[in-house]
């Protein structure tokens, strides 16, 4: 199980980084910087990975600009 939402968590930056039109690195990055991936992605992984993909990345990013907003 662990593996399927380490899975799913990097297929979120994949689509972030796509969709913002940026490297998955520095996608990876802004998410840690912020701690989406831990505090968000991987436990939201039950209700996150029943949404249409689209949603899940629109999802994704609202919340990382949010929490990014928060650090400045």
């Amino acid at each position: 199980m662990e593996e399927l939402r380490i899975i799913f968590a990097s297929s979120c930056v994949e689509s972030a980084a796509r969709k913002l039109g940026c490297s998955t690195g520095e996608m990876y990055r802004r998410m840690k910087r912020v701690g989406l991936i831990h505090g968000f992605i991987l436990p939201g992984y039950e209700v996150l990975h029943t949404q249409s993909r689209e949603h899940v990345t629109e999802d994704v990013i609202g919340a990382l600009q949010i929490w990014e907003s928060k650090l400045e």
